[in-house]
């Protein structure tokens, strides 16, 4: 092994590793597998074959213990668990039929409600699969009842997931917060603003659809305002979940990881109340385990990628090779989010944002150029970067949810009305999501020329 170039290696290697996942390999074996192949390669260069095999299991080893005892990481499985139990106990219907009166009488006003109801349970959930499952389940047959066009409101369901992915509770943002070193607290508060934000965007989206084309979904009327305030209390656990999460971190009261526990266990005790049986509380608790092992076993296998990249010094080379050319920086910035563009469209959100992250984001921290208190060339400081491209990212991830040929959301939206025996294809929820990728580029643009937005809730911290 004597002579090999660990960093020419490193860049095969990274291809080798995009080639994997291309062909159908789990991120979190591929990662793990490049990452091992790495590190064996490396240390038996320096230390010859025996010591080197050694020493690159010993590593490979280490790292999932080490980081799976991280606190943080404990934020994930009590927050995918309580948008389970909020689904198991019965509260996504609530809250879809408060929408339904409070918004329905506007053009395309299902749609428009299941955007906002699933704007509300992604209050709750960490999971946009989940999400959008949830909502095929109940919004879709209601809107084809009513005439909806069934691409419109298939479109609508796939895309109202992914709000999930930024409006915490937020898997995905804490997992971005691990893998970056951040405060999970502030990325968390963060994603508030401007999840509210991309809900009313794709609202005034289907609003302007609904006008354009009359035949794409009527309008819902005929509800007093006695009928819209009787439909809140059955919304209001969720709302409650939401308080306690966003005041009880912003005031200090608690981490977000007792933040996580204390909305669990609000939901399940509200779910009890209500009648919650042995074999829905079961449901929930599998279907959170299994999704916790899932987003655990990628964050293992990335780790162990991350750990080679370091000694083949592969981030510093593209931190240093961006920090360096000549042209404006939020022109190298588009080229990047065009790369997540691109990578969306093979790769599921999670899979792309733990493989890229440990090359893009010091990257765009070089692209900033500040240090300490410093405002750089983005227009913020070193650590409002950090948050803020949180933020940018993730929306970017939003967009692999509903892109062909791998987007998630948009297979699960049709298995599910498969399952539900409803007229719907694959083919058909993506053509209906496609008017959504362009209001999701709409609101990254937003975020871009208005970083306040993000960062206004975080700096109150």
């Amino acid at each position: 092994m004597e002579g090999v170039d660990i960093f020419t290696l490193s860049l095969w290697l990274s291809g080798l590793l995009v080639l994997l996942v291309i062909i159908g390999v789990r991120v979190a074996f591929a990662t793990a597998f490049i990452g091992f192949l790495g590190l064996c390669l490396f240390f038996m260069q320096k230390q010859g074959f025996d010591k080197g095999l050694i020493t690159a299991m010993k590593l490979s080893g280490q790292v999932p213990h080490s980081k799976s005892t991280t606190y943080a990481l404990s934020l994930i499985p009590t927050f995918i668990l309580i948008g389970y139990l909020a689904y198991y106990a019965g509260l996504t219907g609530y809250l879809f039929e408060a929408a339904k009166r409070w918004v329905g009488w506007l053009p395309g006003g299902l749609g428009v409600a299941t955007v906002f109801a699933t704007a509300g349970f992604a209050a709750v959930s960490g999971a946009s699969v989940a999400t959008s499952a949830v909502f095929a389940r109940i919004a879709i047959p209601e809107m084809l009842k009513l005439g909806y066009d069934k691409r419109f409101a298939a479109g609508v369901v796939a895309a109202g997931g992914t709000l999930a992915s930024l409006i915490p509770p937020s898997a995905i943002l804490v997992i971005y917060a691990i893998i970056v070193e951040q405060s999970v607290g502030k990325l968390l508060l963060a994603g508030f603003v401007p999840g509210f934000v991309s809900a009313l965007i794709y609202g005034g989206l289907v609003v302007g659809l609904a006008k354009y084309r009359k035949d794409l979904g009527p309008p819902v009327g005929g509800f007093s305002w006695k009928e819209r305030f009787e439909s809140l209390p059955g919304a209001a656990p969720i709302l409650i979940v939401v308080l306690i999460i966003v005041f009880s971190i912003y005031f200090g009261l608690a981490t977000p990881t007792e933040a996580g526990a204390l909305g669990a266990a609000v939901v399940l005790t509200m779910a009890l109340w209500q009648g919650m049986k042995w074999a829905q509380l079961s449901s929930a608790l599998m279907e959170a385990a299994k999704l916790t092992v899932m987003i655990f076993t990628m964050i293992w296998g990335v780790l162990i990628y991350v750990r080679f990249l370091g000694f083949a010094q592969l981030p510093d080379a593209f931190a240093g090779w961006i920090g360096s050319l000549d042209q404006p920086a939020y022109l190298t910035l588009l080229l990047i989010l065009g790369a997540y563009v691109i990578l969306g469209m093979f790769m599921d959100a999670i899979g792309m944002l733990i493989l890229t992250l440990p090359v893009t984001f010091p990257a765009v921290i070089a692209l900033n150029g500040a240090t300490g208190t410093e405002i750089g060339a983005l227009g913020m400081t070193s650590e409002e970067c950090a948050i803020w491209f949180g933020i940018i990212v993730v929306k970017m991830a939003e967009l692999c949810l509903i892109t062909p040929p791998i987007g998630l959301n948009c297979f699960v939206v049709a298995g599910v009305a498969q399952d539900s025996k409803l007229p719907i294809s694959v083919q058909d929820v993506f053509r209906g999501a496609s008017p959504f990728f362009v209001a999701d580029v709409a609101t990254v643009a937003v975020l871009i020329a208005f970083p306040g937005i993000v960062l206004w809730l975080p700096s109150l911290l």
